[in-house]
């Protein structure tokens, strides 16, 4: 048997004495993603990124001792995702490695040679016998447990377990495929095959050797659902709409729909649509899992946002009126089964907006069932023979593996493997503000107040603007990777003495599809602007806050919101960090929409330019730190190389740090650290010259 090591061994030896409020200290805890749960529920696995090392951790019900199952040791953005038992549980399958740019460059920011790839391994449930199963991704198992279907190349491919590294394409179709699910007996496999401006469902039938589409239409057809029996499908229908671009509202639209077509003849039927109005455009924004559609005995689970807030409702098989799961003022975020096959575990902020639990509730309906309680965040919920297992974060603990008791109160995994280094004791626990937008919306924030502030101090003062737009801070660490590096960075600024603003401005999710789809948010007039200029004022008017020391950061979404704030307003903000910003939008519509011509849709390109930090570039005169990694994804380096030019034409002070081959969510833990410890050093800098 392999040797099974245990997490590094400095992480237990350090004592608490030395804990202090450092950059590194509050970036060096092992991040966890990924949590999974064996078919008998007896075995959980997750990935920690420790310091940019990614390995499979696997700990086993009832008491969850830690074990370490792989051995990468090296900080080298590769990343590891899709951790899945099979069926026996006798091994488990992963993916290492991340996906292409538009060049299909793989990843590969400390330039390993001759080169990396993103390929799916499997070893043996106690850590050994590991091997490459075949190049490519989305590993989808079969009922039996002995084969996968996977992605390469946008087309569907096949390998047996024991056949690692002879994988073969199962079948060809144009297009790009996606979204497989294999029949109940394992015969079939449906498929979403994308054509530009319209998808169908497909099903491949293994004894035939042939591939049938299933009501094709015009429309968009996606998110695949099998009855119990395999002899139906239900999917989702969403109308088309040729003209619509990311970055700008959509309230409402042609209704979609839920149709289940028949296997054998290829015909559907509409079982439930989308009223008109709230909830009739499709909200896929949320991360409510891979797929949104759940055929749960004689009825269809999914969410829908017809009264403002994404629900989960059921709907008879054969129709009729859909039936409310989760009612209340919040979103759902991400869904589970439970073991039964009757009820459903999510993750929502109804009844705490500003945070995340976990709850219960039956397919058929009935009052959900709070299963976790208190100040935290809970997120990414598994269902064990020991209760549920979850990952959880709060206002001054970092991300980690928890058990939810019967109370409803969780309980860390492994605690004394926490990091001792961890300044839990130093941290400030941030409060649930609201600001006032310059047009009179109410803002919610979060205020982080320094623990060494004194009665009458003038504190210097940062913003945060989080990225996305479609995202939401929380009073805690925050659950995705990124923002809980973020949310790090804001309180070591208030550890520093300053005043820490952290804004969830107008069309960021959390608060209602009203507010996400904000009018004239994003490219369509930039309205979340005026929010950014309430935050400045509500700081400015502060007595604990010194007006001519205000600072904004953020990145992407937030680079571009930091940029808007330097550029339209350098008399209320004295410097910023922008990080991978958003500077003309036309450029970044392009990079998600190649078909965008802005010389075509004049009018639109003009107000997208018009809602675009570079149409203010001549009253831009605060300085301004530009972080950027050079094969970003999501936007262009050259948005942070046009904007140093035009910056440098008008003489406008600013320092660059470049990170070659890197990406848009940083994969080295370095580049992090690096760069966060500028954006330090920049406003300390900055501040003292004022």
């Amino acid at each position: 048997m392999k040797k099974l090591f245990p997490i590094i061994s400095l992480l237990i030896t350090f004592s608490s004495a030395f804990a202090q409020v450092t950059i590194d200290n509050l970036l060096n805890v092992p991040f966890p993603t990924n949590l999974t749960v064996s078919a008998d529920g007896k075995r959980i696995a997750w990935v920690f990124n420790d310091q940019g090392a990614r390995n499979i951790y696997v700990a086993d019900a009832p008491d969850f001792a830690l074990k370490k199952f792989t051995n990468y040791n090296q900080d080298d953005g590769q990343e590891i995702s899709g951790v899945e038992f099979t069926r026996d549980n006798a091994k488990i399958i992963f993916i290492r490695g991340g996906a292409p740019n538009s060049a299909s460059e793989l990843p590969n920011p400390i330039a390993i040679q001759p080169g990396v790839e993103r390929a799916i391994w499997m070893m043996n449930s106690d850590g050994s016998n590991l091997k490459k199963l075949a190049t490519g991704f989305y590993p989808k198992l079969s009922p039996d447990g002995k084969s996968i279907a996977y992605l390469n190349s946008g087309q569907v491919w096949l390998v047996n377990l024991d056949s690692a590294g002879k994988g073969k394409k199962l079948f060809h179709s144009r297009g790009s495929q996606s979204n497989m699910r294999w029949s109940p007996d394992g015969s079939k496999l449906a498929f979403v095959s994308t054509r530009t401006d319209h998808s169908f469902i497909g099903v491949y039938d293994f004894s035939t050797n042939t591939i049938q589409f299933l009501d094709p239409s015009v429309d968009r057809d996606g998110n695949p659902a099998w009855s119990p029996d395999g002899k139906q499908i239900a999917f989702i229908r969403t109308p088309n709409v040729r003209n619509r671009l990311p970055f700008v509202p959509a309230r409402e639209g042609h209704p979609w729909s839920i149709r289940v077509a028949d296997v054998s003849t290829g015909k559907a039927k509409e079982v439930w649509a989308a009223k008109p109005g709230k909830g009739s455009v499709l909200h896929t924004g949320i991360p409510v899992v891979d797929n949104m559609l759940w055929w749960m005995g004689d009825r269809l689970v999914f969410p829908w946002e017809r009264d403002g807030w994404q629900h989960l409702y059921s709907v008879s098989i054969n129709g009729g009126e859909a039936l409310l799961l989760t009612p209340g003022d919040g979103e759902v975020e991400s869904v589970e089964v439970a073991r039964d096959g009757k009820n459903l575990i999510y993750v929502t902020n109804i009844g705490d907006i500003d945070r995340r639990h976990i709850y219960k509730v039956g397919v058929t309906g009935g009052k959900p069932q709070q299963l976790s309680t208190g100040d935290g965040i809970e997120y990414s919920p598994v269902e064990t023979t020991a209760g549920i297992v979850c990952l959880r974060t709060d206002a001054t603990t970092a991300a980690w593996p928890y058990v939810i008791g019967a109370n409803g109160q969780s309980k860390m995994i492994a605690a004394d493997l926490f990091p001792k280094t961890f300044p839990k004791k130093d941290l400030v626990t941030p409060q649930a503000v609201m600001i006032t937008a310059t047009d009179g919306m109410k803002i919610p924030a979060q205020l982080f107040l320094p623990k060494s502030a004194k009665p009458g101090d003038k504190r210097p003062a940062v913003i945060f603007f989080h990225g996305g737009s479609r995202r939401q801070m929380v009073l805690g660490f925050h659950y995705s990777a990124y923002y809980h590096n973020a949310y790090a960075l804001n309180q070591y600024f208030a550890s520093l003495g300053y005043v820490v603003l952290s804004v969830n401005y107008r069309s960021g999710i959390g608060y209602g599809l009203d507010f996400r789809e904000a009018i004239d948010y994003g490219a369509a007039g930039a309205s979340e602007y005026r929010d950014v200029e309430g935050a400045g004022l509500y700081l400015a008017q502060r007595p604990d806050v010194d007006a001519k020391k205000i600072g904004l950061w953020g990145g992407s979404y937030g680079g571009y919101l930091t940029a808007m704030g330097l550029a339209k307003a350098s008399d209320l903000f004295s410097c910023g960090v922008d990080i991978h910003g958003v500077h003309d939008w036309n450029v970044v519509i392009r990079n998600f929409v190649p078909s965008y011509q802005a010389e075509k849709q004049q009018a639109f390109s003009r107000k997208a330019f018009e809602s675009s930090p570079m149409h203010f570039i001549k009253d831009w005169r605060s300085p301004v730190l530009l972080i950027h990694g050079d094969d970003d994804r999501n936007v262009p380096f050259s948005e942070t190389v046009s904007l140093a030019e035009n910056l440098r034409e008008q003489g406008v002070y600013f320092e660059q740090l470049v990170f070659p081959d890197e990406v848009h969510g940083f994969l080295l833990h370095k580049n992090w650290v690096n760069a966060y410890k500028a954006s330090a050093d920049f406003f300390k800098r900055m501040f003292e010259r004022k």
